[in-house]
């Protein structure tokens, strides 16, 4: 059943440093998947992802390209921020990665719709409305309303990512799915020393809108992060499917992949992982319940599929993922094939004049084969019309 607000503890969105910040280690973000219909038909769609961010270290290489965040975050009476950050997206045009899309170092600020500053008339219900506004020549901005009926993505593509198949605006609203898809979830863990971590997330959410002058339908995820440890390696991985499910799988990991310093995307030494903890999550609509996994396994294979000539590594096979993950009443076993791939590097200057690197990937994904089995029966993948969704996978270690 559709809601119509967005419902959950949403007061903390527009907020960063609810713990205290450490130096190289603290970074924050708001991040969207948006997950389009095709017009040819293909149903693991297009795609979208951004995201709009910041971090506590002086000096960062992001894919080349120097980024000197200045300072943490500054606060006024009002608990408007302004922050150094950077806005970055990649498009996936249903054959093609466009990476990146967008990829800007601007002054960003985050205000709550309680701000005196906030346009319109009506009071602020304190609920969890504002707006994330980069301060560029055009709209690059994210926001709720207040009465938390829809969330805004309005964008323009940079100059030098233009293409024909690269839209030069993005105009799209969000709006609520499920009740548990479109209810804010929470998840915290504190570690020695202050490190630890904080998400926000919205496992899903209707969306229409305009990609320059074409009518588009979809579905999106979200999240807000603020992390403040050492990232290691991980797999992760999210499907929705067409009647309202959803499926997660979370497998950070110890590897040898951990010392990399490229980001060349198959290694000698990527042939195995020793799981740091394990976890899944099935919104089951169909039964009404929610279904959480604390036994994961998880596969990387290659594929017969490659990257093309417009990719950085030409030739390379792209991934299949097999996840099968088990609780009590409920086994999910699924294989998910990498139709593209996006990454990002991440460089930055650590102690004893050393460098520490981290390559993040993106993966839209096909799924391949569904077997969802409980007390009721048997699921499979011909039992839906289609289903999207996106791998992450990721080596090195940024501190």
């Amino acid at each position: 059943m559709t809601r119509e607000t967005f419902t959950g503890d949403l007061s903390q969105m527009w907020s960063l440093q609810n713990r205290p910040p450490l130096h190289h280690l603290t970074w924050d973000w708001w991040w969207w998947l948006v997950m389009l219909d095709d017009p040819e038909g293909r149903p693991s769609g297009r795609q979208l992802m951004v995201l709009w961010s910041t971090k506590d270290n002086p000096l960062v290489n992001v894919n080349g390209m120097p980024w000197t965040p200045e300072g943490r975050p500054g606060f006024d009476e009002n608990r408007a921020m302004a922050l150094d950050g950077m806005v970055c997206a990649w498009w996936f045009d249903g054959k093609r990665m466009h990476e990146p899309v967008i990829q800007r170092i601007c002054r960003i600020l985050a205000l709550p719709d309680s701000h005196p500053q906030w346009p319109g008339k009506e009071a602020s219900t304190g609920n969890g409305g504002g707006a994330v506004v980069p301060l560029t020549d055009d709209d690059l901005s994210m926001g709720l309303k207040s009465d938390l009926s829809s969330f805004w993505i309005n964008l323009h593509t940079d100059e030098s990512a233009a293409h024909p198949d690269v839209p030069k605006k993005f105009q799209l609203e969000l709006t609520p799915w499920t009740e548990a898809t479109s209810t804010a979830q929470h998840a915290t863990a504190t570690y020695a020393a202050n490190m630890g971590y904080d998400i926000l997330r919205l496992h899903g959410t209707k969306v229409k809108g305009m990609l320059d002058n074409e009518h588009v339908n979809g579905t999106a995820y979200f999240q807000k992060v603020c992390v403040q440890a050492p990232s290691v390696p991980w797999y992760w991985g999210m499907l929705h499917l067409d009647d309202g499910s959803y499926i997660d799988w979370f497998l950070p990991h110890v590897s040898f992949t951990v010392s990399a310093h490229d980001n060349r995307p198959w290694k000698r030494r990527d042939f195995g992982h020793l799981g740091l903890s394990q976890g899944g999550l099935f919104h089951d609509p169909v039964h009404g319940r929610s279904v959480r996994f604390n036994r994961v396994k998880i596969k990387k294979t290659a594929s017969e599929l490659v990257e093309g000539d417009h990719a950085h590594f030409p030739g390379a096979p792209l991934p299949v993922f097999e996840i099968h993950m088990l609780s009590d009443t409920t086994s999910i076993e699924l294989t998910v094939k990498a139709i593209e791939r996006a990454h990002w590097a991440f460089d930055q200057p650590t102690r004893g004049g050393l460098s520490s690197h981290l390559t993040y990937n993106e993966y839209p994904l096909k799924l391949e084969r569904l077997r969802i089995r409980d007390e009721f029966g048997t699921r499979k993948e011909t039992d839906y019309q289609w289903a999207r969704g996106n791998a992450e996978h990721s080596w090195g270690l940024l501190h």
